[in-house]
């Protein structure tokens, strides 16, 4: 396990938001896990990154406890996870995370250079899953299979060329978190721009912080991977099953997925007992 060993600093735009809010890690008590504190609010309060305090699931992550609310924190969470660090405390002085760059590459370059250990890390794992478990909804799906080793599959469609069909797999300790998964951005189409912005979301989405395609080509390359959109979502899957704590050990496979059906299944494991 990694440890946070001195206070790590980050700042930035978030991405729903629109607002630059500043994000401090730092160390905590063994056992203690990772947690959110607003340190904006009266008392500061925190919030458990549990899967139980998922409060929305609408084009990012919320988290809430009695009012108050952190948003956005799947990039971050699944960089903690990939680095096997468990405990941790971050303060932050408002409601979303940074998008940064759109990756997670900024949380990991952060974190390890606060960081004790050397890597890329084997995770540690909870329970063995025994059968598979699926939660799916029409021909969208993400399920936990049985497997003798950690790995996460994630496969997307979308009927623009430039994204089309293409699939991504990650195992940890095998394949490197920081150059293979961490770098790869958020990405969103042209024509849903202005519906988007109408509802109050992405206000703080730019071509520097968001991948873009129209129908035809990507209109800020060049992409720093081929697939770098199925990349993405596996971060966020990543990142969405890190509420669980320790993640069972398990074959993960999404295909055409979303942030609703990896808490689902983040939930249901929960559940079960992992």
């Amino acid at each position: 396990m990694s440890i946070v060993s001195s206070i790590c600093e980050v700042r930035g735009i978030g991405l729903h938001s629109g607002v630059t809010t500043t994000v401090k890690i730092l160390p905590t008590d063994p056992g203690r896990g990772r947690y959110f504190v607003r340190v904006d609010l009266p008392d500061a309060p925190e919030i458990p990154a549990h899967v139980d305090n998922v409060s929305q699931t609408t084009l990012s992550t919320e988290l809430s406890v009695r009012g108050a609310a952190v948003r956005t924190v799947e990039h971050l969470l699944a960089a903690l996870t990939a680095l096997d660090i468990q405990d941790a405390r971050i303060e932050i002085d408002g409601a979303e995370l940074p998008l940064l760059d759109g990756s997670a590459r900024v949380w990991v370059e952060a974190l390890m250079r606060s960081s004790t250990k050397a890597f890329p890390v084997d995770l540690a794992t909870s329970g063995a899953i025994e059968t598979p478990i699926w939660i799916g909804d029409k021909d969208l799906f993400v399920a936990a299979l049985p497997s003798p080793v950690l790995r996460f599959t994630y496969g997307i469609d979308f009927d623009v060329a430039p994204i089309g069909n293409q699939w991504h797999s990650w195992q940890p300790g095998k394949d490197d978190f920081a150059t293979q998964i961490a770098p790869a951005r958020t990405f969103g189409l042209a024509h849903q721009i202005e519906q988007l912005r109408s509802a109050g979301l992405i206000k703080g989405g730019t071509l520097e912080n968001a991948l873009v395609c129209d129908e035809n080509q990507w209109l800020n390359p060049p992409l720093r991977f081929p697939n770098e959109p199925s990349r993405h979502k596996l971060l966020d899957l990543i990142g969405d099953l890190s509420l669980l704590g320790k993640l069972p050990l398990a074959h993960f496979i999404a295909y055409k997925a979303s942030h609703q059906l990896h808490v689902r299944l983040a939930k249901r494991l929960h559940e079960m007992g992992y």
